[in-house]
This record gives structure tokens, sequence and C-alpha cells, in this order.
């Protein structure tokens, strides 16, 4: 049986822009729902949302069977957390609050085999079909896609070094937690902000990394497929059903 293929990360290399929705709500159901709306990605979240392994499981399950490609964010970058999804078939991670070099290269290093990282040994896992994978411990890193988000003025300060850790496949503003960062706390489209987060898509592209980033703001968000975002966000699915409700509801009252 051979390694599933990435094609989230092909479409990276080859430059071609990949929308994406982000998902908050746990479980396979909507999960499965969204996935032919046709997005590019799909985002499952763990760090906002009430999501954990399992939950990723299911929608991993869900989507699998679709023409969409799943990324996964861990509540952290954690070892054991990123161990536990890369088993679980997960092939593309987005790691948050990434700070400084040493802790994307840790990143770098919980997604790779010794000697290269410091991912465990599991032969009978969902990843490698249950042993059915010839050769996957030897072959995995290729399909593995890894983007370490930045959302923070320390972390912007050291982009440069960030990004160029050799294994980090592409770049992320976290553009709520940067307004925090920046003094602007629920205000992601503070003059200021936007003009940090410009910047830093600028610089990323600079690298030659992908670039990515979440904004339901569709006018902001064509705005940063021009400046070069490769991997783009555009809603939240949560909050699709939650204004979409208001708005029907509010045509009857």
């Amino acid at each position: 049986m051979n390694l599933p293929e990435n094609h989230f990360k092909r479409a990276l290399r080859e430059g071609r822009q990949q929308i994406g929705l982000w998902c908050s709500l746990p479980g396979s159901y909507a999960a499965e729902a969204v996935a032919g709306s046709g997005y590019d990605w799909l985002l499952f979240d763990t760090e906002h949302s009430p999501g954990d392994p399992l939950t990723v499981l299911a929608q991993l399950q869900a989507v699998a069977p679709y023409d969409v490609s799943a990324v996964v964010r861990p509540a952290s970058n954690d070892t054991v957390l990123i161990k536990r999804f890369l088993d679980l078939g997960a092939q593309t991670l987005l790691i948050p609050y990434v700070q400084n070099a040493d802790e994307a290269r840790a990143a770098v290093a919980a997604t790779h085999y010794p000697a290269e990282g410091v991912r465990g040994v599991s032969g009978l896992t969902r990843a490698t079909r249950f042993g059915r994978v010839a050769g996957y411990a030897r072959k995995a890193a290729e399909e593995l896609c890894l983007l370490v988000q930045v959302e923070t003025g320390e972390a912007l300060d050291r982009l440069e070094e960030i990004a160029s850790v050799e294994g980090v496949d592409g770049v992320f503003i976290g553009p709520a937690d940067l307004a925090a960062s920046l003094g602007h706390v629920g205000e992601p489209g503070h003059p200021e902000v936007i003009a940090a987060v410009e910047d830093a898509i600028r610089r990323i592209r600079t690298i030659g990394k992908p670039a990515g980033i979440l904004t339901p703001d569709t006018a902001f968000a064509r705005r940063c497929i021009e400046i070069g975002t490769l991997f783009t966000a555009v809603a939240i699915d949560v909050g699709i059903l939650a204004r979409g409700t208001e708005a029907i509801a509010r045509q009857f009252k």
C-alpha cells in the first residue's frame, strides 16, 4: 500500500493558491458537511476549540473521501501532541505560537523520526495504514508539511530566522493574537496590525517560504493574496453558523 500524497504540500511547492476554511466545530458530521464545499483545505483546530485527538480522528475519517486537504492545529508546540496527530494520519500540521528559531526547530524535530528528529515510532497506526505502508518510517517526512504560526511582536522581530529553519514548509500569521501583542486586543483590523501583517507577508515571501493567514474579511483576504499569501483561510465554520442563523432570525423580527 502506498503512502498517501500530500496534495496541499505539492500545491504550496508549485505556488498554487490554496483557499481554506477554519473548522472549530468538533466532530465528523460538520466536517463532512463542509468537505465538499469547494475549499482546498480545512483547518481542524484544537487550540481554540473543544477538539482533541479523538475528535480530529473522526474529522480526518469523514473528509478522507473528499477532494480537500486536512490541516490540523495542535493545542501547543508539544512533541507528544504532534506525535499523536501524526500517528492519526494528519499530514499537515499548523503549530501555534512559535516565537523563535529554536521553537521552530523543536517542531521540525517532533515530525521526524531519529536520527533527524525525536518522533516516537509505532508501526501499527492509522498513518501507516495499520502496518500496510511499506517503509513508512523512511518515507513519512516526504509527505509531511509543517506550518508554523507567528502571532506576536516578538515573533515578527525574529521572522526571518523562524522562516529560514530547515523543515519549515510555511509560515502562518495569526492576526488576532498579533493584535493583542501590539496593544490592540480584539482589533485585528487596526491600521497598525494590518501594516504589520502586510509587512510580514512580504518578508516571508522574500525568504522564499509560503505565507498564510486567516481572515473572514473578504477584502483583506484578497489584499493578502495580492501581496503574497499562498494558503489563505477566508472563513470560520462557527462564525458562519452563528452569523448566518442570526441573519435569518432578523428577517422575522
